[in-house]
């Protein structure tokens, strides 16, 4: 069946451009601020022996061959929301991503297909997206970082995850030297992984394509905080532009939206994933400990409900890094702390934690010449 319908305008977009990176605006050259605390959400980290800005994907994949060629370890940053830098650094050339871009085509029978340059905004382009009513990204509205991180995590909040939206990732791919196109199906999508991630450093994201229905409405409600901010029952819709409000003040009530202010926020979002357990020892945690059956049969909990009731409160910590004052899954720097006063309190928290219910937490933040 042929669609008949008018296109909406295509989009050539720069508006998403604004914030979508901290870093020096001289593009393509060498920073004169190659300490990684600068360029960290969690605002520790050493110098690295060099720090390049890639303003564009041919900067972007020259330099990493370049190193690769001359054997120099490289380590990639986009929006540094979900690092943890050692104190000592990194030992090779550190590439900030500053790419830009965003080229979309709409259609009523077809919805809106987007394609936009890694070194973009996230929250930025979730905004661009719920003003042009394009539906199912909403959910993701407040995540710190960029475009090109979010299917290396397979990010997700409040039940929506950005596999959802993914139509394709285009790629270098390191080991072969080329440019390779994943087809969301190719690109092995897990609960806070994929392909990229079971491979670190072998594929560098140069480009993100979401695939969009168009509407005021939002996806269907699928977490019970959200549904109830927004006097909805769960599976039912709701404006998009609410739903992006009603997340962005519960994301800003745990401090996980990014203020310079605020030290809750001098974090790297949840530091561990929420373990996933077999049955049996799922069925070992007390009978209220959160549980949510996946279809392959095994069992979600929750890290937050565990660490508190491992006796982790609220702020704990006595030094420079402690738990956030409004949510437990984040550690925070509360000005001056080290990777190591980090790395510390992760020990601690993940230690407690299996003492008291014999699940090992596993970090989500990458750990950068770090080990807990």
């Amino acid at each position: 069946m042929r669609c008949s319908a008018q296109p909406r305008s295509r989009c050539a977009l720069t508006e998403c451009r604004v914030d979508r990176v901290a870093v020096d605006s001289r593009v393509g050259a060498v920073s004169d601020s190659p300490l990684l605390a600068d360029h960290t959400t969690l605002r520790v980290g050493g110098p690295a022996s060099r720090l390049v800005i890639a303003g564009t994907e041919r900067e972007l994949v020259d330099t990493v061959a370049d190193c690769d060629g001359r054997g120099e370890p490289v380590l990639i940053v986009g929006g540094g929301s979900n690092l943890l830098v050692s104190d000592d650094g990194f030992p090779g050339t550190v590439v900030l991503v500053a790419t830009g871009g965003l080229r979309a085509d709409e259609s009523a029978c077809g919805g809106a297909v987007a394609t936009v340059a890694a070194g973009e905004n996230w929250d930025a382009f979730v905004a661009y997206a719920v003003g042009r009513e394009w539906s199912g990204i909403e959910a993701l509205s407040g995540i710190p970082g960029s475009v090109g991180a979010t299917p290396i995590q397979n990010v997700g909040a409040y039940g929506a995850e950005v596999a959802s939206l993914i139509s394709s990732v285009r790629t270098w791919d390191r080991v072969e030297r080329t440019q390779r196109t994943f087809a969301a199906a190719d690109c092995g999508f897990g609960y806070r992984t994929s392909r990229f991630k079971r491979e670190p450093g072998r594929y560098i994201v140069l480009e993100v394509s979401f695939q969009f229905p168009l509407g005021s409405l939002g996806a269907p409600i699928a977490y019970a905080e959200l549904a109830r901010r927004l006097g909805v029952e769960p599976g039912e819709r709701a404006p998009a532009a609410e739903v992006r409000s009603a997340v962005l003040a519960i994301r800003g009530s745990k401090g996980m939206v990014l203020d310079d202010a605020d030290h809750d926020t001098w974090s790297a979002g949840s530091f561990f994933t929420n373990p996933i357990l077999s049955q049996e020892a799922a069925a070992a945690l007390p009978a209220e400990a959160p549980r949510f059956p996946m279809a392959d049969g095994r069992v979600k909990s929750s890290a937050a409900w565990l660490i508190q009731h491992a006796g982790f409160a609220r702020g704990h910590g006595g030094g420079r890094a402690r738990l956030s004052a409004k949510h437990v899954l984040a550690l925070t720097n509360r000005g001056g702390a080290s990777a190591a006063d980090v790395a510390a309190l992760a020990r601690e928290v993940r230690d407690g934690v299996r003492a008291a219910y014999g699940v090992e937490l596993v970090p989500e933040v990458n750990l950068v010449g770090v080990a807990l």
